[in-house]
């Protein structure tokens, strides 16, 4: 038997004793060490759609990484022993989208940790292909954010940053703070950090912003023109409110991409004034998980060339996850990690 969390409805997750999962064909048993808390488990407890609905009875938790403890038949390119983080999308490879090469919108996706049991469980089972070998120089902890880190790439590439350009993020949890690291390896030569909270704009000068504005006490139009920013060629939006995407229109330059990245809820609508778009010739762009994409945060996180270490703020045990699902003060300081 083993631990695990599962969710069974609005603000209903239990911690269980469940039967330990066997490997089929083609799939591998493995032993969880590291889960990260996402804002995705967060709308998913709150009762609301993720990038899927997940039904009652799911194991959540999709952000991990582990160490293969068994395999099963036909696996041939991972054996016992080996460190490996998730890629918890996996696609049919047979419908429409898949064979367009579109396939993040797969109409048969299986989502580990959002449809089917993941990764907030002593053990989990996955198959071969959604396995990425890590090397020994990383931790648990570190492979664990491969997937958010993954679902920014995508985001990123879609933000067609050129080298010289001008960033603003605005939001400076994990998603801002890797976004600000990317924007500036995608060839950004200035960026600038929107938050209120203090403690994350310090953050953000630490990991290389070169302005933070308090969108709070500040005007951000005042301090842009005060530090003589010109054209914002990039606003990327990763808090998921209606406001700060309304700001992030408002401040984004001419012939510029605005990406809101943030995740509001189902139900919520943003007014856009057309015209408004017209006339500044702005590209309105969202992003939509991680399509091919983990290899490369793999390979990012590795070469040390994004930080995801200092974004951590807390390493809690699998009992204290419900806790964290509704306490926004918490998850606030930063990313939280369920160790198991």
């Amino acid at each position: 038997m083993m631990k695990a969390a599962v969710f069974y409805g609005e603000k209903d997750l239990r911690i269980e004793e469940i039967e330990i999962p066997k490997p089929g064909c083609g799939e591998v048993l493995l032993k969880v060490h590291a889960c990260g808390v996402c804002g995705t488990d967060v709308h998913i407890y709150e009762g609301d759609e993720g990038a899927a609905k997940s039904p009652a009875g799911t194991v959540l938790g999709h952000e991990f990484s582990g160490e293969i403890v068994e395999v099963g038949k036909g696996v041939t390119r991972l054996k016992a022993g080996d460190r490996v983080c998730v890629d918890p999308n996996k696609l049919c490879g047979k419908c429409e989208y898949c064979l367009s090469g579109i396939g993040h919108f797969c109409e048969n996706m299986v989502g580990i940790g959002t449809t089917v049991n993941g990764g907030f469980a002593e053990y989990c089972v996955i198959p071969q292909e959604q396995a990425y070998v890590i090397s020994d120089n990383l931790t648990f902890e570190e492979a664990a954010m491969a997937e958010p880190v993954a679902c920014c790439l995508h985001g990123i590439d879609l933000c067609e940053i050129h080298p010289g350009d001008t960033v603003a993020v605005f939001g400076m949890g994990m998603i801002g703070l890797l976004m600000m690291q990317l924007a500036r390896i995608s060839g950004a030569a200035k960026i600038i950090a929107i938050e209120p909270v203090e403690v994350k704009r310090n953050q953000a000068l630490q990991l290389g912003a070169d302005l933070v504005i308090d969108p709070i006490n500040e005007d951000i139009k005042e301090v842009l023109a005060a530090n003589n920013i010109g054209r914002v060629n990039t606003v990327i939006e990763c808090v998921g409110r209606i406001d700060s995407m309304k700001q992030a229109m408002e401040i984004a330059g001419k012939k510029s991409v605005v990406m809101l990245f943030g995740l509001t809820r189902p139900q919520e609508e943003l007014p856009v004034k057309p015209f408004d778009l017209f006339r500044k010739e702005i590209t309105l762009k969202a992003s939509f998980i991680n399509p091919y994409t983990q290899q490369r945060a793999v390979a990012l996180i590795e070469s040390g060339n994004i930080d995801v270490k200092s974004m951590i703020s807390n390493r809690l045990p699998l009992g204290e996850l419900e806790k964290v699902l509704g306490d926004s003060a918490m998850r606030s300081q930063g990313k939280i990690i369920i160790n198991l």
